[in-house]
């Protein structure tokens, strides 16, 4: 925890923990229409500090939208994604590509081979108290789970700027399951981030999209200045809550969110300000 509270200008990027980075970003071309940014390698004493690990690593970043993604395969891997986990599970975490039609994005998912389901009959429209958005959840060729994500008409798609043609036109949050909303809710704050909403998201449809009996979920939405993509709290008041157990960088299940602090216009070089963090069930994120 720090002394007072950061203030956090943006999540700027996404990072994933892959075994093998040029076949994931295979699939995430394919699948969404990223597009490749750059490639590079990560090493020395500051990366291996700042990540937990020995040695370094390969890194694959793409965009998708105004969103980057960065793709990380370390020398040294970690643990695989853990089997039989539900959306409920305290290690769950994904992001929600935001998609101007939710039937050609789940077509043209449907024709790239390696993910598996994890919503049940296909895209759920959820009723007007849970947002009335439609949404598919399923999980890449490794394992880390993803949500396709499209708004109602009159929402357009949430500040998401859209090019002729794009199926799939940036990032709107990342979601985590947590043990406690409260406690999560005041370490986040802590660190600069803000609640903008509130929803008890349960029902049939809230079951098939998590694939989780009796689905009750609170969620609560948390945002920097710039409000999207942002971060999504999600207690579940049923299903199974494995904890996360003791996770690293280099584990498959280690989403990392890079948060972007406002510095001053004098700050020399940002990248030696860069902390690693975990919030109360594990999850892993960088303050920069």
């Amino acid at each position: 925890m720090t002394d007072k509270p950061l203030r956090i200008r943006r999540l700027a990027r996404f990072g994933l923990t892959t075994a093998d980075a040029k076949s994931a970003a295979k699939f995430y071309e394919a699948a969404f229409g990223c597009r490749l940014v750059a490639t590079d390698r990560l090493g020395g004493q500051n990366f291996e500090r700042l990540m937990g690990v020995t040695g370094g690593a390969d890194r694959i970043t793409l965009s998708l939208g105004r969103e980057i993604i960065q793709l990380m395969q370390f020398d040294s891997p970690g643990a695989d994604y853990p089997g039989a986990s539900l959306s409920s599970d305290l290690v769950f975490q994904h992001f929600a590509i935001v998609v101007a039609d939710i039937e050609r994005a789940f077509q043209q998912l449907s024709a790239i081979a390696g993910w598996t389901p994890i919503s049940t009959a296909g895209p759920q429209r959820l009723p007007a108290s849970s947002g009335g958005v439609v949404a598919f959840k399923f999980r890449d060729p490794e394992g880390h789970p993803l949500e396709l994500l499209a708004f109602p008409d009159d929402a357009s798609s949430n500040g998401q700027v859209e090019s002729p043609g794009e199926i799939c036109v940036g990032i709107d949050h990342s979601a985590i399951s947590v043990s406690d909303s409260a406690a999560s809710i005041a370490f986040f704050q802590n660190l600069g981030l803000y609640v903008s909403a509130r929803s008890f998201n349960h029902g049939a449809e809230q079951q098939r999209l998590d694939d989780v009996i009796g689905a009750e979920v609170d969620v609560t939405v948390l945002v920097p200045l710039c409000p999207t993509p942002h971060l999504e709290l999600l207690c579940y008041r049923s299903g199974q809550r494995r904890p996360t157990g003791v996770q690293r960088c280099n584990d498959i299940a280690s989403t990392h969110l890079f948060f972007e602090r406002c510095m001053p216009s004098n700050t020399a070089d940002r990248q030696f300000n860069v902390r690693s963090m975990q919030d109360p069930d594990g999850h892993i994120f960088f303050v920069d």
